[in-house]
């Protein structure tokens, strides 16, 4: 597995080795004795999660708070999404800045986001299957959300306002300024 460092530092985009033949493919997704030597940490993961959105369908901004925040491990099953990775971390020199990267069936690549990140998707496909690894058990209490659309964040979702499919809560997520004075 060879590693993508980001401008975000900790958050690491992986990209497994392939092996391909007549017969298709195998590649090993996950390793944690190698992902933790990759990570520079030792990181467990304990819960898994997969949803399935069609085209335009946007899930973010959200993060778990204090001693539920969860570091996450990325990948898509089938399709293509823009995955996105917000730093929220106090005192971080990039406390504010967002990384993105498509992420697809077709380059398995992985994003790894540590605690302190806010994460959000977006489908670029017809439909998309994605899969996370977390490293800490999701705490309804615990979670918060930074508004999608924030100019502030700026970030670019690959899709015009009109093709988005955002839910109430989402839309009605408070924006980065609020977040800012919250902590």
């Amino acid at each position: 597995m060879k590693v993508i460092e980001t401008f975000l530092g900790d958050c690491l985009l992986l990209e497994p080795a392939v092996f391909s033949d007549e017969r298709g493919h195998f590649y090993e997704s996950f390793n944690e004795d190698r992902f933790n030597a990759l990570a520079g940490e030792e990181v467990r993961f304990v819960q898994d999660n997969q949803s399935y959105s069609t085209r335009g369908v946007l899930r973010g901004l959200h993060f778990q708070r204090g001693d539920h925040a969860q570091a996450k491990l990325m990948r898509v099953l089938k399709g293509e999404v823009l995955d996105v990775a917000v730093d929220i971390r106090p005192g971080s020199e990039t406390f504010g800045q967002h990384f993105s990267v498509v992420l697809s069936a077709e380059n398995k690549l992985q994003l790894f986001i540590p605690r302190g990140f806010a994460h959000g998707f977006v489908v670029l496909s017809p439909e998309a299957e994605f899969f996370y690894k977390c490293d800490n058990y999701y705490h309804k209490e615990s979670e918060g959300s930074i508004h999608y659309a924030d100019p502030e964040l700026g970030i670019d979702w690959g899709l015009k306002a009109s093709e988005l499919v955002v839910s109430g809560k989402d839309r009605e997520s408070p924006s980065f300024a609020a977040f800012r004075q919250g902590l």
